[in-house]
Parts: C-alpha cells; sequence; structure tokens
C-alpha cells in the first residue's frame, strides 16, 4: 500500500497548475492533502473530474484558510473529523479514516506563527493530538501523517543555528512535542530508514530562491505505531514535484 501525504497551499491554486498529473505519476493508494484552503464544497468542485478516489473533506470554519482531505482508492470503514475537542476542531485540521487494520490519521498542525503568538496553543495541541492518537492506537495501530510544522532535528531544517529558539517551526517547545510522539510509541519513518540522510527536506520558503538552493525543512511526516515498523517497506520525499512550497512525502507498507 503507497500513501502520500501532501500540503497544497491551497487546492484551487495548485489544481490550476500540475496537481492532477503529479497525482497521476504518484499512483498512490491513499493521498491526504493539507492547507486545502476551500470549504468542502469548493474541494468537491475543484476534484470533481477525479475519477476511482473516494474523498473526504474537512475544511476550517474560517474560509479559505486550512483544511484537510482525504483522497481513497479504497473506501474507508469509518470517517470522523477532529480530535473531539471544540477548541481545537475549528480549523479543518484532522480528519481520521479507519480501515482494516489501521486508522489513518491526516493532520495540518497549527503554525506557532511569525510571533509566536500561537506557540502557547501550539503546545496545548500537541499533547491533545497525542493524548488523541494514543486513544486510538488501543482499539488498532495508526498511521498518522501531514504537515507537522516542526523540524524535529539539526539534521531536518538547512539553517539550524539561526532558526533555533528564534523561528517557529524549530522552537525547543515544538521540537520537544515532537519528542512526545517519537518516545511515546510512534516511529518517524523517514529516519527510521534514513537516519543519516541529509539535505532532506519537505518545504522551502518562497523568499530567496530557497527551494532552487535547497534551503529548506523538513517539516511533513509519515509517523507509524511501532508495531507496524516491520511493515514499513519504503519512506519517500518527492522535491521534484511541484506547485506548492511543500513537496509531497509518502511511505510504502505491507497492509491491507
Amino acid at each position: 500500500m503507497k500513501l502520500v501525504s501532501w500540503n497544497v497551499n491551497g487546492i484551487r491554486a495548485i489544481a490550476k497548475k500540475s496537481f492532477f498529473e503529479h497525482l497521476e505519476a504518484l499512483n498512490t493508494d491513499i493521498l491526504c492533502l493539507q492547507e486545502t484552503k476551500a470549504q468542502d464544497d469548493q474541494v468537491a468542485e475543484t476534484l470533481s473530474a477525479l475519477e476511482g478516489f473516494h474523498i473526504y473533506t474537512h475544511s476550517a470554519e474560517r474560509k479559505g484558510y486550512s483544511g484537510t482531505a482525504i483522497l481513497s482508492k479504497q473506501p474507508a470503514l469509518n470517517v470522523s473529523f477532529g480530535i473531539g475537542i471544540d477548541e481545537h476542531d475549528k480549523e479543518g485540521r484532522v480528519i481520521t479514516a479507519e480501515y482494516g487494520s489501521f486508522y489513518l490519521v491526516n493532520v495540518y498542525v497549527p503554525n506557532s506563527g511569525s510571533e509566536l503568538l500561537r506557540l502557547d496553543y501550539r503546545q496545548e495541541w500537541d499533547k491533545a493530538f497525542f493524548d488523541f492518537l494514543k486513544n486510538l492506537e488501543r482499539t488498532k495501530p495508526v498511521i498518522v501523517c501531514g504537515d507537522m510544522n516542526v523540524a524535529h532535528r539539526e539534521i531536518d531544517i538547512a539553517r539550524p543555528k539561526a532558526n533555533y529558539n528564534k523561528t517557529a517551526g524549530f522552537m525547543q517547545e515544538e521540537i520537544d512535542g515532537m519528542d512526545r510522539y517519537t518516545q511515546g510509541g510512534f516511529v518517524d519513518t523517514f529516519r527510521a530508514l534514513y537516519p543519516e540522510a541529509k539535505d532532506k527536506y519537505s518545504w522551502w520558503s518562497y523568499r530567496g530562491g530557497a527551494r532552487a538552493k535547497n534551503i529548506g525543512w523538513r517539516i511533513d511526516y509519515f509517523l507509524i505505531s511501532e508495531v507496524l515498523k516491520s511493515h514499513l517497506q519504503e519512506a519517500f520525499i518527492l522535491p521534484e514535484l511541484d506547485g506548492s512550497d511543500h513537496c509531497p512525502v509518502g511511505v510504502e507498507l505491507s497492509l491491507v
């Protein structure tokens, strides 16, 4: 089974570029999208010509903001939205799809903001989301993917010293939040297979030609329950696929 995650930075904008060609080339069983920046009906309209996928969407109350979607060739047994906490569920950030042997959770984690105004909220979110995942895990294994809005280690960011404890996405509090996942039973699939791989990023600023220079951050992840580690066959990052400031990331797992 091949699963791909992509922060598209606006589904309507990327659909006017090469999104559909990229989707065909990806040949994925499931595609999780973040930052659709559209209401459910707008996502449905944008993807209306797409065949062969069941589409589940979760939009924010605020129009043109946040939003997630799952495109799945196989219908999910069950789909739920949010994490069951009203404070955290107004921005369309989480979709959970249940399949036969696992839960798939698509997430767009809140950004702490350029002035770090949401850093405290981000810490509340990280703890609540971790608890949500562990609760799911009581029933069956969990695959969680999406834009986690944090570079976990120095190897995951091109300029760690310039950004550490200065920039949203590389604050110690956010790193601690990521540690909670990886120390709490979830495996970072890419690092599990490629622990020393350098210059592997999934997001680049639009400023200063960062992408061309590969001055990036790895902030998009697939995390899996420890019990699924033996099913992990491949993990990949696809910087050659354009259309967004993020690129797709994915995994191949021996699952049904």
